[in-house]
């Protein structure tokens, strides 16, 4: 067994429960760490072996696109379309951060994490 990760996938995207948000936008900050089994990759050297992160990436933004209220929303959409398209991960971890969320203080970021097992 193995880990994927990728780490601070950056986005400007439209979430948020205030009109504004969905109107002016923010910078978004989404980290996902995969467990699948890595073993025949390691020694095949090939693509079709393992979990194409370019295809993580991809799904993530097109995710991201999509204006929400919720982070948890966004976060739960991103783990189905890896499951639904990545069958080799056995697990997933999703979190979306907004950065410098309005909430009238002094906050880098607000995180939402979701971790999902895949049912056998």
């Amino acid at each position: 067994m193995g880990k994927i990760k990728l780490e601070n996938i950056r986005v400007y995207a439209y979430h948020g429960c205030l009109k504004e948000e969905s109107i002016i936008g923010s910078d978004y900050r989404v980290d996902i760490s995969l467990n699948s089994d890595l073993a025949q990759a390691s020694h095949s050297d090939d693509l079709a072996h393992t979990v194409d992160y370019v295809h993580i990436n991809r799904l993530v933004k097109e995710e991201m696109k999509i204006p929400s209220k919720l982070l948890e929303h966004v976060a739960k959409r991103i783990l189905d379309r890896i499951f639904s398209e990545l069958p080799g991960v056995s697990k997933a971890k999703v979190s979306v951060s907004k950065i410098n969320p309005p909430i009238n203080g002094d906050v880098e970021m607000v995180t939402v994490s979701l971790k999902e097992k895949r049912m056998a």
